[in-house]
């Protein structure tokens, strides 16, 4: 399966409170972590036991090279990231003492990723059964990637997030939409609070292009509808201590599954299985689960 999204270099800075416009603060931390959607979902496959291949791009700095080690450590193939004149994607992230954050994220190179180098790094990967994308690169290569992925046969996913409007023609490309509720009432401008209204959005959603829309809602599990069936698949019950990445997890579950030839109702399984562990550890990397443990919690 291959994944093509963003990389990013996460610096996380500790504080005891949020500094006033023009003032001057201590900190009382500071870690770097890797992060980007696309990074934390080809983790989240690869973990589960799925031959992941990443296309992306990072800079030609410190921290391109940090990140590319990363991948390969993982067991994912580094050799479609591109690597960019510039600087790599870095989001810089204040957490204070009472968990109140504020996150600035600097592009870079993720936005220098163009549909021609998506095209030509999946035309140089043999098989592809799943193609899965997110929206932190531009929509070009976003585009691209559905394309191709289309074009040889792969099952198609995109998770739309950070949500933003999405051409139809790009969505009648998509055989798996996963939005979040909010994501889902963004792009529908519906409202998904019930259970009614968020099966309202998902039909929405189908009627413009994706084969199979499934929509997360955290502690309630996640609905999906096609054009002929609709189905859920409850939350798994966990001691969960930081939602950062479930959602990740959850699309890299996904992912794996599918491209293991599972029916939906069981890669969604899978899905719920894996995003639930990701809130019992803290951080996004850190917390991604590997597949012993997903297996163990749905009894396989």
């Amino acid at each position: 399966m291959v994944v093509v999204g963003s990389l990013n270099v996460d610096l996380v800075v500790g504080l005891d409170r949020m500094p006033d416009p023009g003032e001057t603060v201590f900190g009382t931390s500071l870690a770097r972590h890797p992060g980007g959607k696309g990074l934390n979902q080809a983790v989240a496959a690869a973990r589960l036991g799925a031959q992941v291949a990443m296309v992306g791009a990072v800079g030609s700095d410190d921290g391109g090279t940090w990140l590319r080690s990363l991948v390969e450590d993982e067991g994912i193939s580094p050799t479609t990231i591109a690597i960019d004149a510039g600087t790599s994607g870095t989001a810089v992230i204040e957490v204070d003492d009472r968990g109140m954050n504020r996150i600035v994220v600097i592009p870079g190179a993720n936005d220098s990723l163009t549909g021609d180098q998506v095209t030509t790094a999946l035309d140089a990967i043999s098989d592809v059964a799943v193609v899965l994308a997110q929206h932190e690169v531009p929509m070009a290569s976003v585009g691209a990637a559905l394309r191709i992925g289309r074009e040889r046969g792969a099952v198609t996913i995109l998770n739309p997030a950070p949500a933003r409007a999405i051409p139809d023609e790009i969505l009648r490309l998509v055989d798996i939409l996963v939005p979040n509720e909010h994501e889902a009432a963004l792009l529908t401008d519906l409202p998904t609070d019930t259970l009614e209204q968020a099966m309202v959005a998902v039909a929405s959603l189908v009627q413009r292009g994706p084969r199979i829309v499934v929509m997360t809602r955290g502690s309630q599990g996640a609905i999906w509808g096609s054009t002929t069936e609709t189905g859920s698949v409850s939350a798994f019950p966990v001691h969960a201590i930081d939602t950062v990445a479930a959602g990740d997890a959850f699309c890299g579950g996904l992912a794996m599954a599918l491209a293991e030839g599972l029916p939906i109702d069981r890669a969604l399984t899978w899905a719920a299985a894996a995003g639930a562990l990701a809130t019992t550890t803290a951080g996004a990397v850190p917390s991604l689960p590997l597949r012993r443990d997903v297996a163990a919690l749905i009894g396989e």
